[in-house]
C-alpha cells in the first residue's frame, strides 16, 4: 500500500514479465546478448539497494516476483507484458503460456497480454483467434523489432498487420502494448520508430495504443503523435527508472507528457523485472517537478494527477472497478499474506 496526500492509491504495473533468460533457454549467442544487455540496464538505473545478482536476475522465482511486486513493491495488479523472443530462447523468453502459470494461481491480480505477429500470414490469424479463445487475453504486448525467419521487423502499417488489427476489433481486444523505446541487443533501433502508431491509431480509433516507453529516445515525435490520436497512451516503463538517478531527465519527461499527452493518458509500469516497483512507486509518490520546469511547462504533478497514473488510468483502460477489485484482492491468498505481514 501506498499512500499520496494521506489517501491511499491503487497501484497497476503496467509493464511487467515473468521471463526464463537462463543459460539453459539460451537458443544461441543472441539470447546470451539479450539478457546481459537487459542486465546492463538494470545495474546502470536501479540504486544500489535494489540491484540483483545476475545469475538470479536470468531466472528468478515465482516467489521473488509476488513478493517485489505485491507483498513490499506497492503493486495492486500487474498487466504481463508477454515478449516472445522464440529465435533467441528455445521455450520463449516471457510467453503468454508462461505467464499463464501465475494468472491462475492468482487470476485477479494480473491482467494476460498476448500477442500476433503479421509476419504469420494468413495461417496465423486462426492461431491468433485461438489464443484469444483458449487463454484470458485482455490486451496484447506489440514488438515490432522481434526476429522471425530472417526478417527483423515490421511496422503496425504492414498491409497484413492491418488485418490482425482488424481480427483485434473483432475479438474485443481493445489495449495494445506497443514497445517503441530503447533497443535491446542484438534487436534494431530503428525497427522501434514511432511513426507507424500515428497511422494504426488514426485507422484503428476503437483501439488503445499504449506506447510502451513513451518513444524513448523519440519522446518528441511520440509526444506529436499523442497530442492529435487520442487513443494514444504513454507507458512510462523504462522512463520510470530515471526517477532516481537522473531525476532531472524525469522531471522533464514528465513534463512533456503533462503538457502534450495529459494526465489522464499516462500509465506508470516498471518493466519488472529489470527494475523491482518499490523504489520507484515510493521516489514516484513523493517526487515534485523543480519549480523552473512547472513554470517553463505551465503543469504540475499532483497527488491527483500521480493517483491516475499509478493505477486509476489503467483500471479505466481494463474496465476494473477499483473499489469491488479492492474488495476481491483483500480475500485472495496474496492479500491474506499481507493482512498478516501488516498484523505482525
Amino acid at each position: 500500500m501506498i499512500t499520496i496526500d494521506g489517501q491511499e492509491v491503487f497501484v497497476i504495473d503496467g509493464h511487467m514479465h515473468f521471463w526464463d533468460g537462463s543459460p539453459e533457454n539460451w537458443r544461441n549467442q543472441w539470447g546470451e546478448g539479450w539478457i546481459k544487455c537487459f542486465y546492463d540496464y538494470h545495474l546502470a538505473l536501479s540504486p544500489k539497494e535494489a540491484v540483483w545478482p545476475f545469475e538470479k536476475f536470468m531466472k528468478y522465482s515465482e516467489e521473488d516476483l509476488v513478493r517485489d511486486l505485491f507483498l513490499e513493491g506497492h503493486v495492486d495488479m500487474g498487466i504481463f507484458n508477454s515478449t516472445y523472443l522464440r529465435e533467441f530462447f528455445k521455450n520463449g523468453f516471457n510467453t503468454h503460456e508462461q505467464n499463464y502459470v501465475l494468472v491462475q494461481k492468482y487470476p485477479d491480480r494480473f491482467i494476460l497480454c498476448g500477442s500476433f505477429d503479421p509476419r504469420w500470414g494468413e495461417a496465423g490469424l486462426e492461431t491468433f483467434r485461438r489464443m484469444v479463445e483458449q487463454y484470458p487475453i485482455r490486451g496484447l504486448k506489440l514488438y515490432t523489432a522481434e526476429w522471425y525467419d530472417g526478417s527483423r521487423g515490421w511496422k503496425l502499417t504492414d498491409p497484413m498487420a492491418y488485418r490482425y488489427l482488424e481480427l483485434c476489433r473483432e475479438l474485443g481486444i481493445k489495449n495494445l502494448h506497443v514497445h517503441k523505446g530503447p533497443t535491446v541487443y542484438p534487436l534494431s533501433k530503428d525497427a522501434f520508430d514511432v511513426h507507424d502508431v500515428d497511422y494504426a491509431a488514426t485507422d484503428f480509433p476503437e483501439l488503445n495504443f499504449i506506447i510502451e516507453h513513451v518513444g524513448l529516445p523519440r519522446l518528441d515525435d511520440f509526444c506529436w503523435i499523442a497530442k492529435q490520436d487520442k487513443n494514444v497512451y504513454a507507458g512510462l516503463a523504462v522512463a520510470s527508472a530515471f526517477i532516481a538517478t537522473r531525476p532531472r531527465y524525469f522531471a522533464e519527461i514528465m513534463a512533456n507528457l503533462l503538457y502534450w499527452v495529459g494526465e489522464d493518458r499516462i500509465l506508470f509500469g516498471s518493466d519488472y523485472a529489470i527494475w523491482t516497483p518499490k523504489w520507484i512507486v515510493e521516489a514516484f509518490a513523493r517526487f515534485e517537478l523543480p519549480e523552473d520546469i512547472k513554470e517553463e511547462y505551465g503543469v504540475d504533478l499532483t497527488p491527483e494527477a500521480k493517483r491516475k497514473i499509478l493505477g486509476e488510468n489503467a483500471a479505466r483502460l481494463y474496465g476494473i472497478d477499483i473499489a469491488a477489485q479492492k474488495a476481491k484482492l483483500a480475500q485472495d491468498p496474496i492479500g491474506q499474506r499481507l493482512a498478516a505481514q501488516q498484523a505482525a
